[in-house]
């Protein structure tokens, strides 16, 4: 798999029938070890490992209904009291980060209202705040961490 702009960090990876399978910690189980598969499972460990996210608050593939269509969040995390407060929306390595990208992760805020969404693809990222009642949408210099989701931010 290709090398990413992310910390580095120990993968459980074995040959499954057919395909590779990659570990994931948070469903406890292997799945197909796919180029996206490889970016959320390093995003992951950078919430976790470097950015103070509590593993049990973090949802993976996330499901939910979208205009009567069923779609999945990569990465859903919740504050303490269980509420949502950032979407990541992952993508393959070879996957430039475009509007489009970050309309769907846009789209996906309609259902869940959280004030940060993050996107990568491994190499690119970008994160953002929203608010909601004004409609508006901030770029931000870096990932945030745990402290400021779940933080009372003007």
């Amino acid at each position: 798999m290709k090398p990413l702009k992310l910390p580095p960090c120990s993968l459980r990876i074995k040959e499954g029938p057919g395909n590779r399978l990659i570990y994931d910690p948070l469903r406890r189980k292997y799945v197909t070890l796919t180029p996206e598969e490889w970016v959320r499972q390093h995003f992951v460990n950078y919430l976790t490992g470097w950015l103070g996210y509590p593993p049990g608050l973090i949802r993976i593939e996330a499901a939910f209904t979208l205009h009567s269509m069923v779609r999945r969040a990569d990465i859903l995390v919740h504050d303490r009291s269980g509420e949502p407060v950032l979407i990541v929306e992952c993508k393959a390595p070879q996957v430039k980060i475009t509007q489009e990208v970050f309309d769907q992760v846009i789209n996906y805020n309609f259902s869940y209202g959280v004030r940060y969404l993050v996107v990568t693809n491994g190499i690119t990222h970008f994160a953002g705040k929203t608010d909601i009642a004004k409609r508006s949408f901030e770029l931000l210099d870096r990932i945030p961490d745990y402290e400021t989701v779940t933080g009372d931010e003007p």
